[in-house]
């Protein structure tokens, strides 16, 4: 049975229910860090293991601190500095293991902390009510939705880049926003499977 809830949580978080095609949320990264398929991937990865770890750590947080002590009303202060310390971990781990990557992410690493996305998949527990199975599942899965969406709009950008049968009016930033309005729709056909 938890088996089946999971698997409804990977199909709904991540494709149904996506945080950027359907929510809205997160796309600050999506639209910027997704010029190429190599930085997207890393980005991805980042925000992955951050909402995954934020989520294990929020709710751990919130069920046995705030909660016990009466102090629910501070969770989105709490959950922020949760996320900022994990995002500062992972700019830490980045900046020593892989430079070249740290580097091309830039001033959209820092970011992941504002990311709201981040901070909504934290909030989206809580108001659920998840046990922390299902927290971790639906931060991993919600991650990974992320992931798909932001690396298949890098993969569409490069191809869109250089192509002259787009009028030079809609190049740049009207295909961008223009790419991930179909992305949107094209994901809603996904609404069917559950």
């Amino acid at each position: 049975m938890l088996l089946q809830k999971l698997g409804l949580i990977l199909v709904s978080s991540a494709l149904i229910n996506n945080v950027v095609l359907s929510q809205f949320l997160g796309l600050c990264p999506f639209l910027g860090v997704s010029k190429n398929t190599k930085t997207a991937a890393g980005m991805g990865a980042a925000v992955i293991f951050v909402i995954t770890i934020s989520s294990i750590f929020t709710w751990l947080i919130f069920n046995y601190i705030l909660v016990p002590l009466g102090l629910n009303y501070l969770q989105t202060i709490v959950f922020i500095m949760v996320i900022a310390a994990l995002v500062q971990l992972v700019e830490m781990i980045l900046k020593k293991t892989s430079p070249a990557l740290y580097k091309s992410l830039g001033v959209f690493l820092p970011l992941i902390t504002t990311n709201c996305a981040v901070l909504g998949v934290a909030l989206s527990n809580v108001q659920n009510g998840f046990g922390l199975p299902k927290s971790v599942a639906y931060g991993f899965c919600s991650a990974l939705g992320f992931t798909i969406a932001i690396v298949l709009m890098a993969g569409i950008r490069e191809k869109t880049e250089n192509c002259e049968s787009i009028p030079k009016v809609f190049r740049g930033t009207p295909c961008v926003l223009l790419i991930s309005g179909l992305m949107a729709i094209a994901f809603t056909g996904f609404a069917g499977i559950v």
